[in-house]
Parts: C-alpha cells; structure tokens; sequence
C-alpha cells in the first residue's frame, strides 16, 4: 500500500495508491507521527469516515471521483468502496510515515476479551466468534461482504467507532 516514488522521496514525502474492490473496506486507521495525508480520489466513490477525539464522528460524507481531502492527523478514518469500487492516491508529509490501524495484528481487538466484546454490544457468544473468525492477523482491507456477513460488518464498524480512542491513547 504505502510507496515511495524517487522523486516524491527527494522532496521528503511520502505516496500510496490503494484500489479497493466493490462494498470493500479499508480498515479503519490514523497518523502516528506529526504526517498530514493528502488524498485524491481517483476513481469510483464510496464512504469516508472520520472520528476525533472521544471517539466522537466528526464526518461521515460521500467522496467521488475527483474529490481532494485531507486527512487529520490522529484522527481515525476509514473508507468503504461502492459497489463499483474506490481508488485514490495520496501525498504524505514525511517519507516514513507512522500508521496505526485498528485492525490485524497490532489491532485493538487483542486487548478486548470475549465477553466485553458480547457485553458492549448485546449479541451472543456464536456472533463474537463469528466475527472473530472472519479478523486476519495482517489484513487492514476487508473483503466485500456476502449476503449473512452484512450485518456482522456493522457491528464492525460500530466497534471500530466505539473503541478507537482506546487504541489512540494506550
């Protein structure tokens, strides 16, 4: 995912391109380091969300083919592809940037027991175990879910959301 073209390096910067396939995700994440992230979004569309401190969503909006951002620095965001897919390229201030994802190994799921997990957001043993299945040690893209697995991506991303300060702050 992250790269570091010649040119972009000689100035001091850093650069990734992602592609993400339809109803894809890119797990949630934030900036460790003083790095500002400037993303263009290339093709397709999808949903961009942003939460700040608290945990509290600062925004959650449509982004297209076309639209420039930035992204705060450790502020946690994440971005979903539409059915017909999200590409962007972005432009990172330092050329070894410091990103911490919210899910695989270094995820805030390992410092969550089971039944926290269960306790927190009302659903049985089999749904935590479910989910916990489907979480890869290295993965910070996730597949487009099938039909029986949409429900259990909400109860994804409201996870994300509801703990991603614990991962901030720790």
């Amino acid at each position: 995912m992250w790269c570091c073209s010649p040119l972009v390096g000689q100035v001091g910067m850093g650069a990734d391109l992602v592609r993400l396939e339809g109803n894809a995700m890119c797990s949630p994440g934030f900036s460790c380091d003083s790095a500002l992230q400037v993303t263009y979004i290339l093709k397709g569309s999808g949903r961009l969300q942003v939460v700040g401190v608290e945990g509290k969503r600062i925004l959650e909006t449509i982004v297209k083919e076309g639209n420039l951002l930035i992204e705060p620095r450790f502020f946690v965001v994440s971005k979903i592809a539409d059915p017909d897919g999200l590409s962007w390229f972005s432009i990172i201030t330092t050329p070894n940037p410091a990103f911490t994802h919210l899910a695989g190994s270094i995820g805030a799921w390992k410092a969550i027991s089971p039944e926290v997990l269960q306790a927190a957001f009302k659903v049985p043993a089999e749904t935590e175990k479910i989910f916990r299945s489907k979480r890869s040690n290295d993965a910070i893209f996730f597949p487009p879910p099938n039909g029986r697995n949409k429900s259990l991506l909400v109860l994804v991303l409201d996870l994300f959301w509801s703990i991603n300060m614990l991962t901030t702050f720790s």
